[in-house]
């Protein structure tokens, strides 16, 4: 299936918020005042009990998407249509406005690595992942969502940009793009890119949604944590992109650390701020983090080796 997604386009649901277990007694109590839910699919897809009852009861009330971190888009081994079956099953009990996952893969040969790996950015792999969304739409029955993942490395041998390789695959198939203002971020940072210019170089029309999220900066590198707020960097680009954009569906993700439902709502607020005023170059600052912090992860000494290794590769 080649679906024209300029035929049927995304509906603009305003400011929501990712759709976590902490939250769920608030939420079912006090039924706040959000635009609409994300709700992680593999928390609710092999689920029948209360996690899928609350899924059902906050669909019957908000508008309500379905974000994967599972499907392995980019993978070369065959598609797991188990996966696919319970996916379907549960887009038909809540009816979500749209389906998204990643540009990645996450494990061959039936292994889960539970990460969202990098693809190189090459005419195979481009091809590979053409042919399995169009088999993946035809399955679900309706336009696949695909975010930008965050990357800690590139691939010499890619050939292809990573927004231009977006833009083939929505030409292409007429899938739809969630464009994660903090991934780009971080991938740019990580790998030396501007991130305005990966940013205006996107298919605007196409981008259904937006993510945002805070992360940690380890001074030679940024590990995407969804644990902390956005920073001032991200809130800048994200003005640029809801210009761009014309204001698509924006969603805070906060994975670690939750603070209380109202927390998250204050900052997913700070939205507001950034939706009015257009800007065509917005201007980076320097990030500030604290040397202590840097060192807070094992990552922190991993990633910048494995680069090397693999840059060198």
């Amino acid at each position: 299936m080649t679906t024209d997604n300029k035929s049927r386009p995304y509906p603009k649901l305003g400011l929501g918020l990712g759709l976590r277990h902490v939250h769920f007694d608030h939420i079912l109590t006090e039924w706040p005042e959000v635009g609409w839910f994300e709700a992680i699919s593999e928390n609710f897809m092999f689920s029948a009990g209360r996690p899928r009852h609350v899924l059902r009861q906050v669909a019957e009330r908000y508008p309500v998407v379905l974000h994967g971190v599972s499907l392995s888009i980019g993978s070369t081994s065959p598609l797991d249509y188990n996966y696919l079956k319970a996916l379907k099953g549960l887009a038909l009990e809540v009816q979500p406005q749209w389906i998204s996952d990643h540009l990645c893969w996450t494990g061959v040969l039936s292994a889960n690595t539970h990460d969202l790996l990098p693809l190189p950015l090459t005419e195979e792999a481009y091809r590979n992942t053409a042919e399995r969304v169009k088999k993946v739409q035809d399955y679900l029955g309706r336009p696949l969502v695909l975010e930008n993942p965050s990357t800690y490395l590139s691939f010499t041998h890619s050939t292809i940009s990573e927004p231009e390789f977006l833009s083939r695959l929505v030409a292409e198939t007429g899938c739809g793009l969630l464009l994660d203002v903090n991934n780009c971020y971080v991938t740019c940072f990580n790998s030396g890119l501007d991130p305005v210019a990966y940013i205006k170089a996107l298919p605007h029309s196409s981008i259904a949604q937006m993510h945002l999220a805070g992360h940690q900066h380890c001074g030679t590198h940024i590990i995407d944590t969804h644990d902390r707020p956005v920073v001032d960097n991200v809130w800048e680009l994200f003005r640029l992109a809801w210009s761009l954009t014309g204001g698509v569906s924006t969603l805070l993700e906060w994975d670690g650390n939750i603070p209380a439902f109202d927390e998250c709502i204050a900052e997913l607020n700070k939205a507001k701020q950034f939706m009015h005023d257009s800007v065509e170059q917005p201007v980076l600052k320097r990030e500030l983090y604290s040397a202590q912090e840097a060192l807070s992860t094992p990552i922190d000494f991993l990633v910048p080796q494995v680069m090397e290794n693999t840059l060198a590769g």
